[in-house]
């Protein structure tokens, strides 16, 4: 096994010189990539649209080719799920990474390319191995097994040929490694791809608890239920006596400052290395590169053009973009991104913020919109609203205002979602009232019904019914009263939720209800 660490070690390594190569030439690197894209897409469906044949500078793109939401695109993925090809990509479509909903629908389809698996994100696994061991030369990781914990994956029922598949990304990308990666792996696939959360965990605790795992890959979420599950099994205090060579976890999806302190406790090592990716359903976006640095290594040749809108221009009717060499330190930018995979000047829905323009790092500042993703649920404020509007009529009340904000995981202590609402009718049963809410936002957000299932990662919502009022004066105390300044609905951190609830308690000594599970 050491002399297979020493040659995997050695061949990750020579990747690093390319690396240099798009650090050192970004912006030709970039513009080199955006004609190679608009050259693929010109004949297909959308390229004779807008005409991509006349396309040869990123000007010419901006004027002809509109920015596109999910909902823009969902008529020509809708098509491509049903069989249809060359109409974004010319290229065979075969895969479909499926994440959480957006307005008009549960579960979004993400078209991937087989030049997207290849070029983006594979090379995007491998240039974290990459980075990670030229930082680490030492590194013993390939001694070892990497534990990775992937989401499910089925056939397309949409696809009358069944000649296609849709699934969560990580279930995409591990269901098509090649047998290299495979071999270097645990569990096996079919374990690894189970669809039913609460067998897989503890099937995979169970056939993991003995493998020699170096490395772990997943969300925190995730991996911490597992990690906990082990420690159960195997009846020990943290996981390094289990796995006494364990010396890399490679997450990403949430933030991962809330997990900091529970994985310390899991993994009491000061050598334990923590690092973080940008890998979503459309593309493989970042690496940390740095030993001492969580910001992230803008991969600019992995078939993904990237565009920027300022965060203060996004609401404009016709939001113009800027092009990498015009990003500036420190702003907020929404990114739009056109890729391998037939995705044109689409708006992922992601803000970022350079911290770095020699090499160009960024790091992820949330979403457009207000969210919770504290779990990997991405629950978004059209979610709340209609789950709130259905609880709302299930039970009788007139609500006033509300937010919600997310509940950490502490030691001993699930996690869930923490929401305070104000009635100006009081609900029949506030109960039944978080019931329902419950129920609606499983029904319309299938990231969150997953991560509800059986309670696994989620508890049910505690709901705190407050006073008439109570929002008034919360943000007359801010000094945000007046018609343009509107209650944050969802945050991703407990900032405001906990403004509030310390105001209600120090004003009315804890004269409120409160529903929990």
């Amino acid at each position: 096994m050491k002399i297979i660490n020493s040659i995997l070690t050695w061949v990750m390594r020579k990747r690093i010189h390319q690396i240099d190569l798009f650090i050192k030439y970004p912006h030709d690197v970039q513009e080199e990539l955006f004609l190679k894209l608009i050259h693929s897409g010109k004949d297909t469906e959308f390229g004779r649209k807008y005409h991509f044949s006349d396309i040869n500078t990123f000007d010419r793109f901006k004027e002809q080719v509109p920015i596109h939401s999910y909902e823009a695109f969902f008529p020509y993925i809708e098509r491509l799920m049903k069989g249809e090809q060359n109409v974004l990509w010319p290229t065979e479509v075969k895969w479909f990474a499926k994440s959480s909903g957006t307005t008009n629908a549960r579960s979004k389809f993400i078209p991937v390319s087989q030049e997207a698996l290849e070029d983006c994100h594979f090379k995007g696994g491998k240039d974290l191995i990459s980075i990670y061991v030229n930082n680490y030369p030492e590194t013993m990781m390939f001694q070892g097994k990497g534990l990775a914990i992937g989401g499910s994956h089925q056939i397309n029922e949409y696809d009358p040929n069944a000649n296609s598949y849709y699934g969560d990304v990580s279930a995409v990308i591990m269901q098509n490694l090649p047998l290299w990666a495979q071999f270097i792996r645990t569990p096996k696939l079919d374990i690894a791809l189970m669809d039913k959360w609460e067998e897989k965990i503890n099937e995979m605790a169970r056939l993991t608890a003995d493998e020699n795992v170096t490395n772990i890959s997943g969300v925190p979420t995730w991996t911490m239920l597992l990690l906990k599950k082990i420690l159960e099994i195997k009846q020990k205090d943290n996981i390094l006596e289990v796995w006494p060579n364990l010396e890399a976890f490679f997450h990403g999806a949430v933030a991962f400052g809330p997990y900091r302190s529970l994985f310390k406790e899991l993994a009491p090592s000061s050598t334990m290395r923590y690092c973080e990716t940008y890998n979503a359903s459309e593309g493989f976006f970042g690496i940390q590169d740095q030993k001492d640095s969580n910001e992230l290594l803008l991969m600019l040749d992995y078939g993904i053009f990237y565009e920027f809108i300022p965060l203060e221009k996004l609401d404009r009717e016709h939001p113009t973009t800027i092009n990498l060499g015009e990003v500036e330190l420190g702003k907020n930018y929404a990114m739009i991104i056109s890729t391998n995979a037939g995705l044109w000047r689409y708006d992922i829905g992601d803000t970022v913020k350079f911290t770095s323009i020699s090499p160009y790092r960024i790091k992820i500042t949330g979403r457009t919109k207000h969210f919770i993703n504290a779990f990997g649920e991405e629950l978004i404020i059209e979610n709340a609203e209609t789950a709130i509007t259905k609880a709302c009529t299930a039970t009788g009340a007139i609500m006033v205002n509300f937010t919600a904000a997310p509940i950490y995981f502490e030691k001993g202590k699930r996690g869930g979602h923490e929401w305070v609402v104000e009635f100006a009718q009081q609900p029949d049963s506030l109960h039944r009232f978080t019931q329902v809410l419950d129920e609606t936002l499983r029904e319309i957000n299938s990231d969150y019904d997953a991560k509800r299932y059986k309670d696994i990662a989620l508890q049910l919502p505690i709901v705190h019914n407050v006073d008439e009022g109570t929002f008034y004066r919360w943000m007359k105390k801010r000094d945000k009263l007046g018609g343009q300044n509107k209650v944050p609905r969802l945050s991703n951190d407990r900032e405001h939720l906990d403004d509030i609830l310390q105001m209600i308690d120090t004003l009315s000594g804890s004269n409120r209800q409160a529903t929990s599970e």
